[in-house]
């Protein structure tokens, strides 16, 4: 059973990376949302080493994700692209149903979604 120390630290990082999506273009932070909540819930009952290397990844990201935002802050809506290259080798470690997963973020990420397509009224 873990510890108070590490639930508490996977709440706060859940939640960081909660707070700087609201800094990604709607239709990321839908898509991103979902998938860390459903990624924690997936990760709730998972031995220590593999919650090591879930909560270093995820560090990684929320590091990431806040230097863009930084970054988009400084520049202006619309001018910082968010995301980072996934080098080969880290790929190679991942497993198929990783891959499968990444596959169908890259789907949902790049396709045009109009659900968020948010316009002023033009009256």
């Amino acid at each position: 059973m873990p510890g108070v120390a590490h639930v508490s630290r996977v709440r706060a990082l859940y939640k960081r990376i909660l707070v700087l999506h609201r800094f990604l273009p709607l239709h990321l932070r839908a898509l991103g949302d979902q998938y860390v909540k459903g990624e924690f819930r997936r990760h709730k009952e998972v031995t220590e080493v593999e919650a090591g290397r879930f909560m270093a990844e995820w560090e990684n990201y929320k590091d990431t994700l806040q230097a863009q935002v930084l970054e988009a802050a400084g520049r202006g809506p619309g001018s910082v692209r968010f995301g980072a290259e996934l080098p080969e080798q880290k790929l190679a470690d991942f497993q198929n149903e990783q891959i499968g997963q990444l596959y169908e973020l890259m789907l949902e990420s790049t396709k045009p979604n109009k659900q968020f397509d948010i316009r002023e009224d033009e009256r």
